[in-house]
Formats: structure tokens, C-alpha cells, sequence
């Protein structure tokens, strides 16, 4: 096993270091240029969802690079996921997605977030009258079918607090391989990442220099004074202390950027261990604070979670 990948529960190897791909603010075009400049860096692991409107463009550098002989498709790790809309028929939802990408299959599929909304919703601000009842046991039985008919080798969930994992475990014939939850130095999951230990779930970090430059993200954590005096110290940046301290927890960290010296500059945290005094530096000494809340999935009318409290089982 190379020292940048992990092995999943099913088997699969992950690449610890991902691209994000979320691009509403970005061009087709924008996309396809950082993607490939990503995997002409070295870059493996590639993360998309049909709701961030990059799988087109992401499909397109794919293929294009595999047919310059740049990569072999069994090199590159690919994640979409299942929107809202589409938990009434997972198999037809991802089948659609792989059209989209141009690909036979993906390596992992996961549940978008633990919400159901009506089948026509196309919206990710769902209105307080598009939600429906969200029913892990038939969306999951759904899933498993994608693993079963070869469309994606592993499934997973993403926003999912122990509480859902633990739901999830009294029916589920395949267990989830991953949980990609925000995590970073200011939202360390200490109490998720034991449980996803404790049951063999990889932890997969979305976010993990806490967003910035994304309309809901903060520059709280690579502005941190700990994370930049060790920064200093260590003449790192801030952005790879921060992931470093990720890759320490024994997650794999997704960071999106189309800045080609970002991009660069965010695998460079391979090559940067943190010492055991640095890293506990950063879990004794900076509050913790979550980013993306999900607040829009709770109201006190049709979803299922009336406080935000509901939606996190009080992990927040």
C-alpha cells in the first residue's frame, strides 16, 4: 500500500489527498483546466456531486487525459453523489451522473446528506414544501444495487452523525466505506472519527481548510495564529499544516482549488508530518467551530428536523 493512499472496508484503495470540484462559480472550461492540471501534478482522487455542477467537466478532463496516456482509468479515484431528489431511485440517479461523466462506473457513491426532497426539486435551497420523508432503509437497499449492478465499486454517506451511522448498521447487507463530513483543524470530529474508527469507516475530510473562497466558507482555520506560527516553524504554509493535521487523523482531506500553485501547494502537505506536540497544539488550543450547518434542511414544518440540533443528533 503506498503511503498516500488508504485501504477502504471493501477493499478499494483511497488516494489520501482529493480535489473538490465544486464550481457553480466557474465556467465548464475553468474546470476541465484545473482538473488537468491537477492530474498532470499527480492528483488521483477526484470529488463531485450532481448538485455542484462539475461532473460534465470533470468527465471531460478524465477522458481526455486517459486517451493522451496521461493516466489509466484505474489509476484515478472518482466520488459523486446522491442529491435530495434522487433517493427514490439511486440506480437511475447515478446511472444519469455516469452519462454525464462518460464513464462506466465511479469509485464511490455517496448519500449527499441525510434529506429527502421531492423528486422534482433541482434547487440545493430546498423551499419549506419540497421536502419528503427521508428513509434511510430504502434509499440504502438502493445504493447496494448500484454496488451490485457494477456501477461504483463502494458506497458511503456524507453528513451522517453516529446516530444516522449507527441506524444505518441494523439493516445495511454493505456497511458505508466512508463518511465525508467537514473536518478540519477548527472542526476536529473527534467524537465521529472514533466511532468511524471503533466500526471501520473511513473519515473523509470535505472542506478541510474550512472553505475559503466558497460563498458559505471562512479563512478562520488558515489564518489560525497556532496554525501559522507552526506554519512558520516548519516554513510550511498554512494550508499544509492544516491538511497535514488531517492526514494525521488518518483521514483523506478533499480541497478544492483551481490555482494551479494552490493545487501544488495542497499536495505539498504530503510531504509535511506534523510533530506529536504541534498536533497537540492545535487540538488543545483552537475553539472549535462548524462552517457549513446545514441550516437550510431545518424548519419547523416539513423536514424532518425541526432545530439544527436534530439534523446533527447534537454532535455540533
Amino acid at each position: 500500500m503506498r503511503s498516500d493512499q488508504v485501504r477502504l472496508n471493501n477493499g478499494v484503495a483511497i488516494p489520501v489527498i482529493g480535489m473538490g470540484t465544486y464550481s457553480f462559480e466557474n465556467d465548464r472550461k475553468t474546470t476541465e483546466q484545473a482538473v488537468e492540471a491537477a492530474l498532470k501534478m499527480g492528483y488521483r482522487h477526484f470529488d463531485t456531486a450532481h448538485i455542484y455542477g462539475s461532473e460534465s467537466a470533470l468527465g471531460n478532463a478524465l477522458k481526455s487525459a486517459i486517451s493522451n496516456g496521461v493516466v489509466e482509468r484505474e489509476e484515478v479515484f472518482v466520488t459523486s453523489k446522491l442529491w435530495g431528489s434522487h433517493h427514490h431511485d439511486p440506480v437511475s440517479a447515478l446511472r444519469t451522473t455516469l452519462r454525464t461523466l462518460g464513464m462506466e462506473y465511479i469509485d464511490m457513491y455517496l448519500v449527499h446528506w441525510p434529506v429527502k426532497l421531492k423528486p422534482w426539486v433541482c434547487d440545493p435551497i430546498p423551499k419549506d414544501d419540497e421536502f419528503d420523508l427521508f428513509d434511510i432503509q430504502t434509499t440504502w437497499a438502493g445504493m447496494e444495487k448500484c454496488v451490485h449492478m457494477g456501477l461504483c465499486r463502494g458506497i458511503g454517506v456524507s453528513n451522517f452523525s453516529c446516530k444516522k451511522l449507527q441506524t444505518l448498521f441494523d439493516f445495511a447487507s454493505l456497511p458505508p466505506a466512508l463518511n465525508q463530513v467537514e473536518m478540519h483543524p477548527m472542526w476536529r470530529q473527534k467524537k465521529l472519527r472514533d466511532f468511524c474508527s471503533d466500526h471501520n469507516i473511513h473519515v473523509s475530510a470535505y472542506s478541510a481548510l474550512g472553505g475559503p473562497g466558497n460563498f458559505w466558507g471562512s479563512t478562520a482555520v488558515v489564518e489560525n495564529p497556532v496554525i501559522r506560527s507552526i506554519a512558520l516553524q516548519r516554513r510550511a504554509t498554512p494550508a499544509q499544516v492544516a491538511l497535514s493535521w488531517g492526514l494525521s487523523k488518518g483521514a483523506s482531506v478533499i480541497v478544492k482549488s483551481f490555482n494551479q500553485e494552490r493545487l501544488k501547494e495542497n499536495k505539498g502537505a504530503l510531504d509535511l508530518k506534523l510533530h506529536d506536540q504541534e498536533i497537540l497544539e492545535i487540538d488543545s488550543k483552537l475553539k472549535e467551530m462548524k462552517i457549513m450547518r446545514g441550516e437550510v434542511y431545518v424548519n419547523q414544518a416539513t423536514s424532518p428536523y425541526k432545530t439544527i440540533q436534530d439534523l446533527w443528533d447534537d454532535e455540533i
